[in-house]
């Protein structure tokens, strides 16, 4: 799968996405900002951190939820109860917004502007400024929707929370319907706010990938992050080539998505112990490596004589020890030594060579 420039199936790395989503609103209230102020400080911190894409949210709460939709979220964390009541705080951003926002990105930082759209409206502005399009779990079944944005022809992120194989079959089947090359990541998601760390089920990634050879694999993520963050670094030896999670400044921010985010120095955590793991792996094909010269060569052993062995004596075991080092014949061959005969005396403790017999 290629974004952009980026081939994200063949790196050491996933593909980072920091979504953004709409957590710029709080941090404008935060620190007293314009909210496109807000974003583009967003973007500038996790691209410095060494994402791969930041990822916005764009909807509109009357497009989106009835004013009768129920939360779904652990309300704890989040105390709004109706889905048109949170969304309706956060959907003030529309294409001139976006437009702004992915501009100064391109011209500011190598990194790649994305974001959800929830309606056709969303997608059709969003067509002049992403590279691929993201879509979330909730709209796995949402047909007209996949229709719309396969027909764009660009790669396709599609998350898989709380769906069945079946359903992402049939997701599938739709975008393929509707797009002569497909360019489709399938990534693993739990649709739980925020997610239980028992709750992550990870190895389902490789369950996607069994099922889906022919597409990328990736994980967007919802478990609070752990200080090493393992989470995401288990999903990646799983086999996400895709990595989304949540971005924020201040993890302390109530409501929303601030309480299960990364922040910039979690994405640096994650990029450095990605890097170790890359730098343990090694290479895939066995065999001795340079390093390992001396140690083959003197902590093996070797056949070395247990007693004085006089000239002309035939050896027997009783005459051999297996000592260290292993520059000397090797212990696998005893039974080609044993009944042979020793031109002249061999002092004990010596270590045995092919021309002492």
């Amino acid at each position: 799968m290629r974004i952009n420039d980026t081939d994200v199936t063949n790196r050491q790395q996933p593909y980072l996405i920091a979504e953004i989503g709409v957590n710029h609103f709080d941090i404008a209230d935060e620190e007293d900002i314009s909210k496109v102020a807000a974003a583009k400080k967003m973007v500038a911190q996790a691209a410095d951190a060494g994402v791969d894409a930041v990822k916005f949210q764009s909807y509109s709460a009357e497009s989106l939820a009835s004013r009768n939709s129920p939360a779904y979220w652990d309300t704890e964390e989040e105390s709004t109860a109706s889905q048109y009541e949170l969304f309706s705080q956060y959907d003030e951003f529309g294409a001139a917004e976006f437009e702004e926002i992915a501009a100064w990105s391109a011209s500011n930082y190598d990194i790649d502007f994305l974001s959800t759209p929830f309606d056709h409206e969303a997608v059709d502005y969003l067509d002049n400024l992403v590279p691929a399009y993201k879509v979330a779990s909730a709209d796995i079944t949402n047909y007209p929707l996949l229709r719309h944005i396969a027909r764009k022809g660009k790669p396709i992120l599609l998350s898989t929370g709380a769906s069945t194989v079946g359903e992402i079959d049939e997701a599938v089947r739709v975008i393929e319907s509707e797009a002569d090359d497909v360019n489709l990541c399938l990534m693993h998601c739990i649709l739980q706010y925020p997610t239980d760390p028992e709750n992550a089920n990870l190895g389902m990634i490789e369950h996607i990938d069994r099922a889906f050879p022919e597409y990328t694999t990736g994980y967007s993520d919802h478990v609070p992050p752990d200080d090493a963050m393992l989470t995401l670094v288990n999903a990646t030896v799983r086999g996400a080539d895709v990595i989304e999670k949540h971005f924020t400044l201040d993890k302390t921010l109530e409501g929303n998505d601030h309480y299960h985010a990364m922040n910039p120095d979690d994405v640096r955590e994650f990029r450095d112990n990605l890097a170790f793991i890359a730098r343990t792996t090694g290479e895939h094909v066995k065999h001795p490596i340079e390093p390992e010269e001396d140690s083959r060569l003197y902590a093996r052993r070797s056949l070395v004589a247990a007693t004085d062995i006089d000239e002309a004596e035939t050896i027997t075991r009783e005459h051999i020890a297996v000592k260290r080092p292993g520059t000397g014949i090797e212990p696998a061959m005893l039974d080609e030594v044993v009944g042979r005969v020793a031109p002249k005396d061999i002092d004990a403790d010596e270590i045995l060579m092919w021309d002492m017999l």
